[in-house]
């Protein structure tokens, strides 16, 4: 189920909510029973299969219509 970050307006407590993606807009409660809350925006870091972050891109390899040389 994914997470969704949210902030108190009130208080200013920030705090996280594990829901499912149809209730992602819904209204949170903070922790210390406020309603005025607002989602936050997250980043998402995705690397490629092998890869980590920061590390150089995997170039593909052999393949194509004529094993890998050029087609032109």
């Amino acid at each position: 189920m994914p997470r969704y970050d949210f902030r108190c307006r009130t208080c200013g407590a920030t705090f996280e909510l594990r829901r499912a993606m149809a209730q992602a807009n819904d209204p949170a409660l903070c922790p210390q029973g406020h309603t005025d809350t607002v989602k936050l925006l997250s980043a998402v870091a995705v690397t490629g299969a092998g890869g980590s972050a920061g590390s150089a891109p995997q170039q593909p390899s052999g393949g194509g219509c004529c094993g890998g040389g050029c087609c032109g």
